[in-house]
């Protein structure tokens, strides 16, 4: 047996390290919180080389008194708690004593302070957690630190960085939480001489958010305020058409401090109830406030996770103030918003004059419509529509219809009239009908609804039915969202919304497979504005980008123009193709061509397929049956949900008791009286 034996107080900071300090954001975070608690007013972050290289922090806090200053670097060394009763009480970001040890540890550190109304400060070289030198220095109040060459003596840690646009990314994203924490601190973040974050501290929350996410972001977003006995809530969140493909746009602050709360981002995203999309999650920043002895922050050494108590009521706030919020906000986007807001031009009447994109749609509207008024019409109803409009009366349009819809009626007596000339000619002109679509169409054309119009994308090819798919007849629809229809073995229950999202899906994703990457120059380049670690990322994917024929260009501070797109882009949603493409590629790190145009085929089928509530007639239905029937898989939508459930004809029977146990039997009961 071994020796038990006391480990030295470096090995044990470095230990330590290993669970405080994982990356240079982690220094940036422990040191920026130190700051704070001194009760700063304004902290500047200087980083070279995302931190790897050196981290400086300068704030003009109250500073360290010089008879502490080899203190404050021994482990569990603190001034926020002094006895067991103040660890339940803590209003402080630390409290731990871990933070400048456990970097003293793994870095090179020089510590200059000095406290208020001093004549003199002091100067404290650290590395590997062994002094240097100490001396004096100027009375400058506050402290500057410095942290050069990160992890030197820990290579496996220096190994398992990443590059520096991912490390950069984290530090940033630290100080943007807490810029949100504290909007009257000025926060201001350098990276190699270049400013990355800047905030006024004037303790405007809104104008924090618009320097973090820009000015169209935080105009986008609606102020909640409530409280309880025990809890206040406050903050901004943004409007349901505002959204990004993942929670890490939703920042929760509890007295002050970043967490990170499941629990808490749920009820957040609940409160939106149905006006969030699948898939889509909403931007907000809420500063929760409560008492101290509430919530238990030491569960982890970086103090991210936390345990409330009285957790269900303030989950039930939460969500009770979000659903609220929207109560008086006009929710309707302005379609033509970021179009035309700043480039309208006046006419000489001072009227806004159309631009030309507009007058193109107009044009191609127009055009529509004379194409579809010169279809032939399909029911009485719509000769009708036809005729009113060319100022005929209704009267005259029945006499009409029926004029020309005369029939001679042929009496069959005896069985030698089948022989007549005019049965013959009756038999053989259904004959021919039959071989014929009964309605004069294909399945590419446009069918004018009651309520809708479906329009049907692609031209319908001669091929087979997939095996085992059953011939299905139109019956009925229910609600405006399913269709009923029979077939040999029974009743049919559709979703005509994941029926026509699995035609067009094909169709896309056969579409744009017949695509390259030529590029469609635009008429009005888009405008694009990201943050300042979503810009980060980008330039770390700028690779990427371009092998998916994405070529952003620089257009000022965090923001990126788009002059030319992809031709296969879908037409009038380049800008969501984009801002999906962006999702994507932050989200999962690297995207290929063929992953994306999959995905695209995806959301183009689900946006251009109709919904819940479209009304369609019998031919619009059946069409869309029939095409369900030739495409490769109509069991499934593109995202996995049922297309088609069947009632066999047994199921049937039995719920109508038609079907009963073998001792009885409906033999029995046929002479009944009733």
């Amino acid at each position: 047996m071994q020796e038990i034996i006391e480990l030295s107080e470096t090995l044990a900071n470095q230990i330590a390290a290993g669970e405080v300090i994982e990356r240079p954001a982690s220094v940036v975070k422990e040191l920026v919180e130190n700051a704070i608690d001194s009760g700063a007013h304004k902290i500047d972050i200087l980083i070279e080389a995302a931190g790897v290289q050196s981290i400086e922090v300068i704030d003009d806090g109250q500073g360290i008194p010089t008879d502490q200053l080899e203190r404050a670097f021994l482990r569990h060394a603190t001034s926020k708690i002094q006895t067991k009763q103040d660890l339940f009480q803590i209003h402080s970001l630390g409290f731990r004593g871990e933070a400048l040890p456990s970097i003293a540890s793994v870095a090179d550190v020089f510590l200059e302070t000095a406290v208020v109304d001093a004549t003199s400060g002091a100067m404290i070289h650290i590395k590997g957690n062994k002094i240097i030198e100490k001396k004096g220095s100027g009375a400058r109040r506050g402290t500057k630190i410095k942290v050069s060459d990160l992890f030197f003596n820990t290579p496996a840690r220096l190994k398992y960085l990443k590059s520096q646009s991912t490390e950069l990314a984290k530090i940033v994203d630290i100080i943007n939480r807490l810029a949100f924490s504290y909007p009257a601190i000025a926060f201001n973040l350098v990276h190699n001489q270049k400013q990355l974050t800047q905030t006024v501290g004037n303790g405007n929350l809104q104008q924090v958010i618009s320097s973090v996410y820009g000015l169209s972001v935080a105009r986008d977003m609606v102020t909640i305020d409530d409280h309880d006995a025990d809890f206040k809530v406050q903050g901004w969140i943004s409007k349901p058409e505002l959204t990004r493909s993942n929670r890490s746009y939703i920042s929760l602050l509890i007295n002050g401090r970043y967490v990170h709360n499941f629990n808490l981002a749920k009820a957040l995203i609940k409160g939106y109830g149905t006006r969030l999309m699948v898939g889509r999650f909403p931007m907000a920043v809420l500063k929760i406030e409560l008492d101290p002895s509430l919530v238990d922050v030491n569960v982890h050494p970086q103090k991210f996770e936390v345990r409330i108590s009285k957790e269900d009521k303030l989950l039930a706030l939460i969500e009770k103030m979000v659903a609220e919020a929207f109560d008086n906000v006009n929710l309707i986007p302005n379609a033509t918003e970021n179009l035309i807001e700043s480039s309208v031009k006046k006419n000489y009447d001072g009227q806004p004059e159309k631009s030309f994109i507009q007058q193109l749609n107009t044009v191609s509207k127009n055009k529509q419509v004379q194409n579809q008024n010169q279809r032939v019409n399909l029911s009485v109803d719509g000769l009708l529509d036809s005729q009113k409009a060319n100022g005929l009366s209704e009267n005259q349009d029945i006499q009409s219809f029926h004029e020309e819809r005369q029939i001679t009626p042929i009496v069959v007596e005896h069985l030698g009239d089948l022989n007549e000339a005019t049965v013959e000619a009756f038999e053989q002109k259904y004959q021919q009908e039959s071989k014929a679509n009964p309605f004069g169409l294909d399945s590419s054309t446009v069918i004018a609804g009651e309520q809708t119009q479906l329009t049907l994308d692609h031209e319908t090819e001669s091929t087979s039915e997939l095996a085992g798919f059953p011939k299905l007849e139109y019956l009925s629809q229910l609600h405006g969202t399913f269709l009923f229809a029979q077939g040999s073995d029974g009743l049919y229950l559709i979703d005509q919304h994941a029926a026509q999202e699995r035609v067009k899906y094909e169709y896309y994703q056969a579409t744009l497979a017949k695509h390259d990457l030529e590029q469609q120059k635009m008429l009005v380049p888009l405008v694009f504005e990201f943050t300042t670690v979503e810009m980060l990322e980008l330039e770390s994917q700028a690779e990427t980008l371009r092998e998916l024929g994405l070529h952003l260009e620089n257009f000022g501070p965090n923001t990126l123009i788009l002059r030319e797109h992809p031709g296969w882009f879908p037409a009038g949603q380049e800008a969501d193709t984009v801002h999906e493409m962006v999702d994507w590629l932050l989200r999962e790190g690297g995207l290929t061509l063929q992953q994306f145009r999959e995905k695209t085929a995806i959301m183009m089928a689900c946006k251009r397929s109709i919904k819940a509530n479209w009304k369609l007639n019998a031919i619009e239905a059946q069409n869309l049956i029939d095409q369900l029937a030739q495409t490769k898989n109509p069991y499934n939508c593109p995202h996995g949900r049922p297309v088609v459930i069947n009632f066999k004809e047994t199921d049937l029977e039995k719920m109508f008791k038609r079907i009963q146990d073998s001792h009885e039997n409906w033999v029995e009961y046929d002479n009944h009286p009733f």
